[in-house]
């Protein structure tokens, strides 16, 4: 199905890291194929292939979609994980979670809705969401 040069280049990326600084504001979606490390604030959805990790300084204003996230600042949104959600002590998730399985350390808080023991879609970068019909 994929030629050598596309299993190459897909393992390229998805070794790959993104990091977003603590003071660092972005504004609008992140996808990425590797690891994304956030400690600045993130206005927008996050999609990412590996892994999200999110430190105490951190915030993300938007929805999270993900292979596996460690949160440990701040996030106002829906998240999806396909695997392991860890939810650290300083972690508070504001908004409903669909994750396979979760962790949550003492302190840690979640406001909203959550769904355990689900497979979560595939996650495609670089696609557009489909989007949802309103009544």
């Amino acid at each position: 199905m994929f030629n050598k040069e596309t299993k190459k280049e897909l393992e390229q990326l998805s070794s790959s890291s993104t990091h977003i600084a603590k003071g660092t504001i972005v504004e609008g979606n992140i996808e990425a194929h590797g690891n994304i490390r956030i400690d600045g604030t993130v206005i927008g959805n996050v999609k990412c292939k590996s892994k999200v990790a999110m430190g105490e300084s951190s915030l993300v204003e938007g929805n999270i979609l993900s292979q596996n996230a460690e949160i440990a600042g701040e996030v106002k949104g829906l998240i999806e994980i396909y695997d392991l959600l860890i939810l650290k002590p300083t972690g508070v998730i504001n908004g409903d979670i669909v994750a396979n399985k979760m962790v949550v350390e003492v302190g840690g808080a979640f406001n909203g809705k959550c769904k355990m023991g689900t497979v979560v879609k595939e996650i495609q970068i670089g696609e557009p969401e489909p989007e949802e019909k309103s009544a």
